[in-house]
C-alpha cells in the first residue's frame, strides 16, 4: 500500500519507517523544501519519496497526520482530503501537559469538523515514538494494544490491519468521541515518562477472559 505522511518527526519517522520494513511505500507530503525534519528523514531513509502535499494526496488513499496540533486546522482546512482515510496520530497538548482543548471534545472530534469529507481514524497516539520503534516484548506471550477510535468501521478495519503490520494488537474501541479518552491515555503516558521520569519501554496490553 502506498501510505503518505504530514508530518515526519519522531512519530511519523518511527511509523513510516515501520511501515516501509513491511512492505508499503511511504511518501513524505511536504511544501516546505528547507524543512529539517524531511531531510533528517531523507537521511535516515532515502528511501522515502517526497512531493508537495497536493501532489502526495494524488497518488494515496490513507495520510498519516504527525504534525504539532497546533498545525493541524491550517493543514486540513486548506488541502484537498475528501474521501480520505486520515489516521490522526497528533495530540493537543497544552501547558503543563495538559489537555490543549480543556478536555472538551477529542482533537480528532475537532480534525473531522475541520474536514468532513474524511475518514478520521484515531491510533498511534497511546504511547511515545519509542514503541513505535520497537513493540517487541519478549518476556510476554501477548503483543501490546494499540486502542484506535472511528466514525467508519472500514477504514478502522484498514488501519487495524497497518497496526498488526507494526506489531501491535488492534483494538476499536468505538467512535470518533472516544479519541478524547485515548488523549487522555497518552497524556497519562506522556507525564509519566517525559516529566516524572519513567522509563519509555512500557505498553498497555488486552486482557480478555
Amino acid at each position: 500500500m502506498t501510505l503518505g505522511f504530514i508530518g515526519i518527526g519522531k512519530v511519523g519517522f518511527a511509523l513510516a519507517n515501520g511501515l516501509q520494513n513491511k512492505g508499503h511505500s511511504i511518501i513524505i507530503g511536504n511544501d516546505d523544501p528547507s524543512s529539517k525534519s524531511v531531510k533528517s528523514a531523507l537521511e535516515s531513509n532515502e528511501s522515502f519519496r517526497t512531493m508537495s502535499i497536493g501532489d502526495m494526496l494524488t497518488e494515496v488513499n490513507m495520510v498519516f497526520l504527525a504534525t504539532p496540533f497546533s498545525a493541524v486546522e491550517d493543514i486540513v482546512s486548506k488541502i484537498g482530503l475528501e474521501n480520505m482515510i486520515l489516521v490522526d496520530c497528533t495530540n493537543p497538548v497544552g501547558p503543563n501537559i495538559s489537555h490543549g482543548l480543556e478536555s472538551k471534545i477529542s482533537g480528532s472530534e475537532k480534525i473531522q469538523e475541520w474536514a468532513p469529507g474524511v475518514h478520521v481514524v484515531k491510533a498511534f497516539t497511546i504511547y511515545g515514538f519509542e514503541n513505535f520503534q520497537n513493540p517487541v516484548y519478549p518476556k510476554y506471550p501477548m503483543e501490546p494494544v494499540m486502542l484506535m477510535a472511528g466514525n467508519d468501521p472500514e477504514s478502522k478495519k484498514r488501519v487495524a490491519a497497518l497496526v498488526m503490520d507494526l506489531g501491535f494488537e488492534a483494538k476499536d474501541v468505538g467512535p470518533l468521541d472516544q479519541a478524547l479518552h485515548l488523549e487522555h491515555m497518552t497524556l497519562l503516558w506522556v507525564k509519566m515518562v517525559r516529566r516524572d521520569g519513567h522509563h519509555p519501554n512500557f505498553v498497555w496490553a488486552l486482557l480478555e477472559r
